[in-house]
């Protein structure tokens, strides 16, 4: 069973692997598709932020809530989507997703002056994240063959980054000349095409959208507390580092706005790289935990980089060192959410992902709820940023604490299993 820590998901799923025999592309794709839909709603935020301070002179604790509340609909949602999927299937779930996100897209379009409409518009398009960001890797993971799986996971780590990256390009014609409204409206056509690719899928049959499995009971009946304190463990640090990782993604415009003098233009450009390092080293972590590079190595090592890079921050500047640190970080970062999303099979195997990946989102939204916040107010109490680094490293450090322990916990399990067999 060593290979269950030391190859990733492929060798943990081997008892529970996907009853897929041959990837079903078309349906990992739409799985995709969906998971990068609900981090663009997301994520246009960001770019736009900078604009949106300056027109409508929001609270900046408030504006962070944009962000935040995103998270609020996922911890009220995430247990009873996974539950719901494995019950209800699909259909009625994206139905309701998809009426959120227009939902939340025509009120912020209607109103965007009055900012608590505006954040209830934002918690509107929340729900629809939350079902999506389930719903996505799931039917990733469920189309996939075992063989595919772990390379599967990694591209499912990027939904993030491609949501970032979608909304900063868009942004790019628009943001210097004052507007915001242009990637809402993208935001209403991008949510239309999924809705009709799904329904395409769904009348061709080609893909496996049923998420509904009928002994969902005895399965969770099986769970040993062993696996269930593991996934925890999982949320939790899913929680620190999301926290860290939102929360410096959703300043980081306005940050170079304020302190490096960026246009809102050029400071939305500066997303791109670590951005585009996080989807390549989503793919890479993939394809090495398949080739059975161990899965706690990756995971500690590269949180406990982005420590270092945090405490090094007052030291870098805005420069050539400033830039090369936020490509490290993108890169480490790509490797991070990876392996997160490789918990659940390592830990519970591939065929009872549903219930685990609405486990681990309930921590990562905890961290999103807080992450943005919580740096809004670090700033305004320090009247600067110089609060924010040592913030990041003490968050991130914990996150590191805790992935050393899931890899504790990982043997464990594996040394149970052993024994039963």
């Amino acid at each position: 069973m060593k290979g269950k820590t030391r190859g990733g998901p492929a060798a943990a799923g081997a008892a529970d692997a996907p009853v897929q025999t041959q990837t079903c592309w078309s349906g990992v794709a739409f799985g995709l598709a969906l998971a990068a839909l609900a981090a663009y709603h997301q994520y246009k935020l960001p770019p736009a932020l900078p604009v949106m301070l300056e027109s409508y002179g929001y609270d900046r604790v408030l504006a962070g809530g944009f962000m935040s509340v995103f998270a609020l609909a996922g911890l009220t949602f995430s247990l009873r989507v996974g539950r719901g999927l494995e019950r209800h299937g699909l259909v009625p779930y994206l139905t309701l997703a998809f009426g959120a996100f227009l939902a939340g897209e025509a009120l912020a379009l209607a109103v965007p002056e009055n900012g608590w409409l505006m954040l209830l518009a934002r918690g509107l398009e929340g729900v629809g994240f939350t079902v999506c960001a389930i719903a996505g890797p799931l039917l990733a993971n469920i189309n996939a063959s075992r063989a595919q799986l772990p390379l599967v996971i990694g591209m499912t780590a990027s939904w993030i980054p491609v949501g970032q990256i979608s909304a900063t390009l868009f942004s790019l014609p628009v943001i210097d000349r004052g507007l915001w409204q242009p990637l809402w409206w993208i935001g209403i056509a991008l949510t239309v095409a999924l809705a009709l690719w799904g329904w395409r899928l769904k009348v061709a049959g080609v893909a496996r959208l049923e998420t509904r499995s009928g002994d969902s009971a005895g399965r969770a009946a099986s769970t040993t507390p062993a696996q269930r304190g593991a996934l925890v463990v999982v949320g939790a640090v899913f929680g620190l580092w999301s926290g860290q990782y939102i929360a410096f993604m959703t300043w980081l415009p306005q940050y170079l706005v304020e302190v490096h003098g960026f246009s809102p233009g050029s400071a939305a450009l500066a997303y791109l790289p670590p951005a585009a390092m996080v989807i390549v080293f989503n793919v890479v972590t993939g394809a090495l935990l398949r080739a059975g590079v161990p899965l706690i190595p990756l995971f500690a090592g590269s949180i406990t980089i982005q420590v270092v890079i945090w405490l090094a921050v007052p030291a870098l500047g805005g420069g050539a060192l400033g830039a090369l640190a936020l490509i490290v970080y993108g890169v480490t970062s790509g490797v991070t959410p990876a392996c997160l999303f490789a918990m659940p099979n390592a830990i519970m195997g591939a065929n009872r992902a549903a219930g685990s990946f609405a486990v681990i989102m309930t921590g990562r939204n905890i961290g999103i709820l807080i992450g943005p916040v919580l740096l809004a107010q670090a700033v305004v109490m320090a009247g600067d940023w110089r609060l924010s680094w040592p913030l990041f490293g003490a968050v991130t450090a914990l996150a590191a604490l805790g992935a050393l322990d899931i890899g504790r916990r990982l043997r464990g399990i594996e040394r149970d299993t052993a024994s039963t067999r």
